[in-house]
């Protein structure tokens, strides 16, 4: 506590920092004068207080301060600490002060609660990564925490990380996409190249030296696209830095990485080369008989080196995968719910084939008796098409409903309603008071909690201290040792859940143990389950608990959550404050209600999040547009894949419809017949597509993102309705060209 001479004494709660001259290694203590912080490290008797504390109590620099029992001047007020976030965590405002005069305040006597951090600044070239594991256990063994700038940087915030690893999917979907479009371009390809490859064959060209031409040709196309896009990339990363400056609050140094720029490029040609193989693997296979009967087609039969090429371009996604993923088990695993969708979508186009053939009316109209044969005649299209529109599908709906997923993750902080001024240290006497100040105001007091401190004395019926010596419990010593600043009340808040047992809203005084409900993660850190007890000692006073039930709370959320819950009856008895929570819809309003409450509480302390809230909004909505462009980016991709899937059917049905025009059939018939065919596969790829991009959205937010997934009903109608609409419409397109002409004419061009 620290009192203000100059404002009749009052007196203030403080998290109170002593400093050395050192601190800190990276950055500068913003003060206001800025002479303060230099004041600061030159070791004189003065204090520099959070800039709220200033504007509360009226003070000024020059004005005395007391604490404990040395008299300090207030140099300033203190603005920022760098990497310092716990001005919107801490109950009380932060009040700095030059670690040499700590002593003559005299608390650091026997009973005082004080917290040392000790910070080291290495060479550049020195390995901190590879230091930590070598004292791991010795700081383990005193008991000591740690961190690092990679730790930190880790925990930066679980919603970022996940829109890391949504674009490194994203950059994985469009890479598998675009080698699906060069497998289905290629087969197309080939197919009308066969009757050639019969001649070269005729005229003395060996199998193997008709299969090096056309590889030589696939290859080519694909350095050449993969360098174009090598290109582009580089091309846009040079970009990169001026639009950061539009988008970012904070500088980034942008540099081209030519090792990832490598390793693009040879993943761009492997891939593209891989998928080249298999409509390749025909060619080898082609006879010289082939020029002379045209209806052989392609090649029959099975071909083991057909495995040989499958099982590299499984071995290259997985390797691939597993790069592109945060965790080699994230890859492994969406390899495996690829390989599944293909299963899937195989076993539903042979199904498909063999109910048309087996239970269609034969008495239905001749159009729907040609569209749906068309499903199983010979050389049918089926299975390839339905492996293309499903498994298209599903990436697509995958991303979109995976994007909504992560923005609804990050929209938590974007919520309109959710408070945005904090007031702390309100006295249990004061929160009637607050009320109806705020309700003068026209506030509305959206949160309030009463808090109580305390510490753990007991673990399981074993003593703090013997618990903390026993190292076979593994157990983080900030659970043991920390002071719990815990709640009372008869229900749950919108940021926590019940995930086990039960939670008790009331007991009656005396009650022993009393049930309480523990946050999930850290009963998983203390390895406490239903029904293991804990005694805290709050303030003196023992008290027996048993924890009832574990919550899952939503810690981003910038509201009063607690570790420990109690209900009512037990701790209204006990020493305890408020914290309460407002919302002012414009930066005036806020600076009225902080004026209003001051005076009527001068010892309440305001926070206005609204600045930190206002920049938090403005990144997260510049990382959606990034989501959403990269999402669009990959609908791009999938829409160029389904369609070269459509019209790779164009050269199969091409003598079909020949045949039907010379019999007589109209081409409204030949149409009706296609589009018939078409919306049965558009419909079927689709509905599969988007039941399995559901489940793998379901398991991308728990095991990756450990998020709840989104369902959008409306995306996966509109994604249905789109790609069944792209089907028909590009079937039509595709085949309008044959409908036009007469078959005499087509029948020469094929001849």
């Amino acid at each position: 506590m620290v009192v203000f001479p100059s404002a009749d004494h009052q007196t203030r709660l403080v998290t109170l920092r002593a400093l050395e001259a050192a601190y800190p290694f990276y950055g500068k203590l913003l003060t206001n004068p800025p002479e303060a912080a230099a004041r600061l490290a030159a070791g004189e008797p003065i204090m520099v207080l959070e800039e709220t504390l200033m504007s509360q109590f009226a003070l000024q620099p020059g004005d005395p301060i007391k604490l404990g029992s040395a008299t300090f001047t207030i140099a300033g007020a203190l603005r920022n600490i760098p990497g310092d976030a716990t001005g919107l965590t801490t109950m009380s405002p932060r009040a700095l002060l030059p670690l040499p005069q700590l002593a003559s305040t005299g608390l650091l006597g026997v009973g005082s609660l004080v917290r040392y951090r000790n910070f080291f600044q290495f060479p550049d070239t020195f390995d901190v990564e590879r230091l930590i594991p070598q004292l791991k256990n010795r700081f383990r063994d005193l008991n000591l925490s740690f961190d690092s700038v990679v730790a930190r940087k880790r925990g930066l915030g679980k919603a970022v990380e996940s829109v890391d690893a949504f674009l490194s999917l994203v950059g994985f979907i469009a890479l598998f996409l675009g080698a699906i479009g060069v497998a289905s371009a290629m087969q197309v390809y080939i197919r009308q190249k066969l009757p050639t490859v019969a001649v070269l064959r005729c005229l003395g060209a060996s199998g193997k030296q008709g299969f090096a031409v056309y590889l030589i040709q696939g290859l080519g196309i694909g350095i050449a696209g993969a360098a174009l896009g090598t290109a582009l990339g580089v091309a846009l990363q040079q970009a990169l830095p001026w639009l950061a400056q539009r988008w970012l609050p904070f500088e980034v140094a942008f540099t081209v990485s030519w090792t990832q720029v490598a390793q693009g490029f040879l993943a761009g040609v492997v891939i593209c080369v891989l998928f080249t193989l298999l409509p390749l693997l025909a060619v080898r296979r082609v006879t010289p008989l082939a020029a002379l009967r045209s209806g052989l087609g392609e090649p029959t039969g099975q071909d083991p080196l057909r495995w040989l090429v499958w099982l590299a371009i499984v071995a290259a996604v997985t390797g691939f995968a597993i790069q592109q993923t945060p965790r080699w088990q994230v890859g492994l695993g969406f390899v495996a719910a690829l390989l599944l969708a293909f299963a899937i979508l195989s076993a539903l186009a042979k199904l498909t084939a063999w109910a048309a053939r087996r239970f269609f009316p034969s008495r239905a109209p001749y159009v729907w008796r040609q569209g749906v044969a068309n499903l199983y005649r010979p050389q049918n299209r089926t299975v390839l098409l339905l492996l293309s529109l499903g498994l298209g599908t599903f990436l697509i709906v995958t991303m979109a409903l995976t994007r909504a997923t992560l923005l609804a993750q990050i929209g938590t902080t974007s919520d309109n309603n959710r408070p945005n001024l904090l007031f702390f240290d309100i006295q249990n006497d004061q929160i009637a008071t607050l009320e109806s100040t705020l309700q003068a105001e026209k506030a509305p007091l959206l949160v309030k909690a009463p808090i109580v401190t305390m510490k753990l004395s007991r673990y399981q019926n074993r003593s703090i201290d013997d618990v903390a010596k026993d190292k076979s419990l593994n157990l983080p010593s900030w659970t043991l040792r920390r002071e719990y600043r815990s709640t009372f009340r008869n229900h749950l808040t919108p940021t926590e859940k019940i995930v086990a047992g039960s939670f008790t809203p009331t007991v009656a005084p005396g009650t022993d143990p009393v049930p309480v409900s523990l946050e999930q993660n850290l009963a998983k850190d203390m390895k406490l389950a239903l029904g293991d007890f804990l005694t805290f000692d709050v303030q003196g006073v023992p008290l027996n608990a048993q924890i009832t039930s574990l919550r899952e709370v939503e810690w981003r959320r910038m509201e009063p959550n607690f570790f420990v819950l109690f209900p009512e009856g037990v701790l209204e008895a006990a020493p305890n404050f408020f914290v309460a929570a407002t919302r002012a819809s414009q930066p005036a309003d806020s600076a009225r209600i902080q004026q209003a409450v001051v005076s009527a509480l001068p010892n309440v302390s305001a926070i206005d999040l609204g600045l930190v809230l206002e920049t938090l909004d403005e990144i997260f909505s510049r990382v959606q547009l990034v989501v959403q462009i990269m999402a669009l980016f990959t609908v791009f991709t999938g829409t160029i894949v389904l369609a070269g899937a459509i019209l790779g059917g164009r050269y199969q049905r091409l003598r079909e419809t020949v045949l039907l025009r010379t019999l007589g059939a109209s081409r409204r018939q030949l149409v009706q017949i296609q589009l018939v065919e078409y919306a049965i596969l558009g419909v079927l790829g689709a509905a599969v597509g988007c039941a399995l991009a559901v489940a793998a959205n379901a398991a991308l937010a728990h095991w990756v993102f450990q998020t709840t997934p989104v369902l959008q009903p409306l995306t996966l109608l509109t994604a249905a309705a789109a790609v069944t609409a792209l089907t028909l419409l590009t079937g039509w397109l595709a085949n309008r060209s044959i409908n036009d002409h007469p078959p005499l004419e087509i029948l020469r061009q094929e001849t």
